[in-house]
């Protein structure tokens, strides 16, 4: 049995159009994501001489502020993906449940 109101949504040209937009931008930054946190591995597994480089007179490493960087670019990606979402994504739904229902 399939419900009628589920397959209006899966026909409506909205949902597919959310349904890529959606998915592609979420692949884009999965993948920076990946670069970013596979890069600073990689300077951790390759490069530790570069990461080892005191800052100034101190005993912090440029090591530091490089992976508080990917741990802020976390957050910041996050961030722009949920005010994406709030703005196109769910002004989409809205539209297809409202075409759905009448």
């Amino acid at each position: 049995m399939s419900d009628p109101m589920v397959e209006r949504v899966q026909r409506n040209p909205k949902y597919q159009q959310l349904k890529q937009a959606r998915s592609r931008f979420g692949w884009l930054l999965t993948i920076l994501m990946l670069v970013v946190y596979y890069g600073y591995i990689g300077l951790i597994a390759f490069d530790k001489e570069f990461l080892a480089r005191p800052l100034g007179s101190g005993v912090t490493t440029l090591g530091v502020p490089i992976g508080m960087a990917v741990i802020v670019f976390t957050i910041a990606i996050v961030g722009i993906y949920v005010r994406r979402a709030n703005r196109e994504y769910d002004a989409l739904t809205r539209d297809i449940l409202e075409d759905a229902t009448q």
